[in-house]
């Protein structure tokens, strides 16, 4: 078996000590150009890759890392809370503590007051579904002060101190649902005056509102006659969507397009489905869960547009850990994906645990 290189050989076959190796390795200051150019080209030669959790054994590190995760019945949630529950089970060899933290994302003095009684000393970095609120932002600002960093999950708030940022770009995820929307709905017919409902949980999360914001933008390019309905709340709530997805069907019977840019989706399923009209509807949703995997298999739902969980965890983890380093983080490998399902493009059922 190929003995593992090691930070020694570097050293040997640059002609440098351990300790500038070191030095260049974590990108401090204090070492001239040309040695670390030797350095680097030993590293690029040799194959060498650092052995973290060796390192992190060896500087007896722990990374302390608290997850701030909405409890509801939002399917795509017990998603992401599982995957967390999950990663922290895989990180614990890594020491790695991951304390995963049930919050309401729609009340946002209680997850600004969550966040308030951390600091330094319980954690050492935080990742939140943050609420778009001042209060919010004034918590991941004075988390930042005390020198935790912090990665907004999902839902970003960008005017905060935040650090990071693992979740999809929601503005394009938008305009991709008003972009299938015109298509399937309008067809071959320009012009058309067609009714589009929309529901988010709540505008008062900036990913509902940029995928709102930005559908509307899209059908107004694409078909300026579609007639825009006011969007309705559901907070993600699976009876409240239902009902408020009837209520609409009464109201405007003629429906013919809806897009849902948060959670709920069970809701409004049963909604269409207790009507009949699941294919008058074309009906636009986001996340892949075995609620929205049947319905669009179906024929209730028309596209879906996801995001990976896992990824978004696992990206989390990983920016927090470098954040706490001080190492770089790797853009393009943190860059969450946006996926599009239609039937015939479904990825495997996966069991859950």
């Amino acid at each position: 078996m190929m003995q593992r290189v090691t930070i020694h050989d570097v050293a040997a076959r640059a002609g440098v000590s351990l300790a500038t190796v070191d030095r260049v390795l974590n990108g401090r200051p204090g070492v001239r150009a040309a040695t670390v150019e030797r350095v680097e080209t030993a590293v690029r030669e040799l194959g060498y890759t650092p052995d973290v959790h060796a390192a992190n054994l060896a500087k007896r590190r722990r990374y302390r890392l608290h997850f701030l995760i909405p409890q509801s019945t939002n399917a795509f949630m017990e998603d992401l809370k599982r995957e967390a529950e999950q990663v922290a089970l895989r990180v614990a060899g890594e020491r790695v503590v991951m304390t995963i933290t049930p919050i309401d994302a729609f009340d946002s003095h209680s997850v600004a007051g969550t966040l308030a009684v951390l600091d330094k000393s319980i954690c050492d970095g935080v990742a939140v579904v943050a609420p778009s609120s001042p209060e919010v932002r004034a918590a991941i600002d004075r988390l930042a002060m005390r020198d935790v960093p912090v990665v907004t999950l999902i839902s970003d708030h960008p005017a905060s101190a935040r650090a990071h940022f693992a979740g999809i770009d929601n503005v394009a995820a938008g305009r991709s649902a008003g972009q299938l929307l015109a298509r399937f709905i309008a067809g071959n017919r320009p012009g058309s005056t067609a009714k589009v409902g929309f529901i988010a949980g709540s505008l008062g999360l900036r990913d509902h509102a940029e995928r709102h914001g930005s559908c509307l933008e899209v059908l107004e390019e694409l078909q300026p006659g579609l007639q825009a309905l006011k969007v309705r709340e559901g907070r993600d709530d699976n009876e409240r969507t239902r009902d408020i997805t009837l209520r609409l069907l009464d109201e405007h019977p003629d429906l013919e397009g809806l897009y849902n840019a948060g959670g709920g989706n069970r809701g409004v399923i049963s909604a269409l489905e207790e009507r009949g009209v699941e294919r008058q509807v074309t009906f636009i949703a986001h996340e892949l869960t075995p609620y929205t995997r049947r319905a669009l298999l179906n024929g209730t739902i028309d596209a879906l547009i996801a995001q990976n969980p896992g990824h978004e965890i696992r990206s989390a983890v990983r920016v927090l850990k470098a954040l706490i380093d001080g190492t770089p983080v790797i853009a393009e490998q943190e860059r969450i994906g946006i996926d599009i399902f239609l039937p015939g493009n479904l990825p495997p059922e996966t069991a859950k645990n």
